[in-house]
């Protein structure tokens, strides 16, 4: 879902002449979803955009997985993944270590204070969570600023990059195909719907053309091998952020979660009513500060429940989490509770929440529906005692 828009100057009808000042035609380019059939935007170069002088290879960071077994939930400390004396030599790009993945997404985390390389990702769209810090976000459509709480939603093959101000932390989640609103939320035609937890004046795109000059340009590119997910590095001959003006329905964008509208009940609302995004089998939600179940004799943190179907992922940003008190999580943290494993709250959570009235926490929640395997990440900063926390003791007590 996008609603259209127009920045820089464009024709009075598409695939006609635009001519520049001097009276040379303008390069049209079609950026567009699923072979012509989806949402897409014309970009207007000032030069040939598929003009490269060389192809070489770039060996992105490790990306192995390992299953998750023996079978068991696990907790994450991903602030200890990044010691200070390395962030001002790290970018949002390069600087990614991989945390969770599967075939459909790659969860990765980064704290980061140098300008990232101009980059594109062509496996699927990417959405990065701001946790801390502010940018500006510099693509071929233009750039924009994000700060602490954004989601940045790049769709698949945009080149940009990330220039922080200051130390950045930021949660990309790398999809196998694009990322969107929840189409239960979207009219026939695209339009979020009066049920929907946010809307288009929520969404915020690129302000400023750029119109970058350089030659022999070097751009990044994430894409599929024979081997897995590998990485080119392309020299354009010249600068990609040459184009003058765009119109469409496909462009990078932000959403900050404090837009997100909580939907609340008598009783616990399941899951669902938190999602924010979709992509092909994985759902994003959001956990904001909320007034909570107003039932006389409501239990506001979640019952016990079994993942039948998915691996439940949970990044704790702010707050005071209710149903994770007692376990160790708190902010940077990140809980794995696969499918297979019934989970819920601690013990003395449940009974403690009686009569709460309102939770302050944030944190941003991805589903898979299939499993997640850990990646190097993951086992770099692993709490190993948070899979015994609900019974108070381990296999060697």
């Amino acid at each position: 879902m996008a609603y259209y828009r127009q920045l820089g100057t464009v024709p009075a009808k598409r695939h006609t002449q635009h001519r520049t000042p001097n009276g040379e035609l303008y390069l049209e380019e079609l950026m567009g979803e699923d072979g012509f059939s989806s949402d897409s935007s014309l970009l207007y170069h000032q030069h040939i955009p598929s003009a490269i002088v060389d192809a070489t290879v770039w060996d992105l960071h490790d990306q192995t997985t390992t299953p998750n077994h023996p079978l068991k939930p696990r907790h994450l400390k991903l602030h200890d993944l990044f010691p200070a004396g390395v962030v001002a030599d790290t970018d949002v790009v390069t600087g990614r270590r991989l945390i969770l993945g599967n075939t459909d997404v790659r969860i990765a985390y980064v704290v980061a204070a140098k300008k990232s390389p101009l980059y594109r990702n062509s496996i699927g769209d990417e959405l990065v969570y701001v946790e801390s810090g502010s940018a500006t976000v510099e693509t071929v459509f233009g750039a924009f600023e994000v700060t602490q709480g954004d989601y940045v939603l790049i769709p698949r093959s945009t080149t940009h990059r990330w220039v922080p101000h200051g130390e950045l932390r930021a949660y990309a989640m790398e999809a196998n195909s694009h990322i969107g609103p929840p189409k239960r939320y979207l009219s026939k035609s695209g339009q979020l719907l009066e049920n929907a937890p946010f809307c288009e004046r929520d969404l915020h795109g690129p302000t400023d053309i750029l119109l970058a000059t350089g030659t022999d340009v070097d751009v990044l590119a994430k894409h599929r091998g024979s081997t897995g997910i590998v990485g080119t590095r392309f020299t354009y001959a010249q600068h990609p952020f040459d184009v003058v003006g765009w119109d469409g329905c496909l462009y990078p964008y932000s959403f900050n979660i404090s837009d997100f509208e909580p939907i609340t009940g008598r009783v616990h609302q399941p899951p669902p009513a938190h999602q924010a995004f979709e992509g092909e089998n994985f759902v994003i939600c959001n956990f904001v500060p909320r007034k909570v179940d107003y039932h006389p004799l409501s239990v506001p943190v979640p019952y016990y429940h079994s993942n039948v179907d998915s691996d439940e992922i949970m990044f704790y940003v702010g707050g005071d989490y209710e149903a994770r008190k007692g376990a160790g999580i708190g902010p940077g943290s990140i809980s794995i509770h696969p499918g297979g494993h019934s989970h819920g709250p601690q013990p003395g959570a449940y009974e403690a929440s009686v009569g709460a009235e309102f939770f302050d926490e944030l944190a941003v929640m991805v589903d898979t529906f299939r499993p997640l395997e850990l990646g190097e990440g993951a086992l770099a900063c692993e709490d190993a005692e948070y899979a015994w926390s609900w019974a108070g003791r381990g296999p060697d007590a």
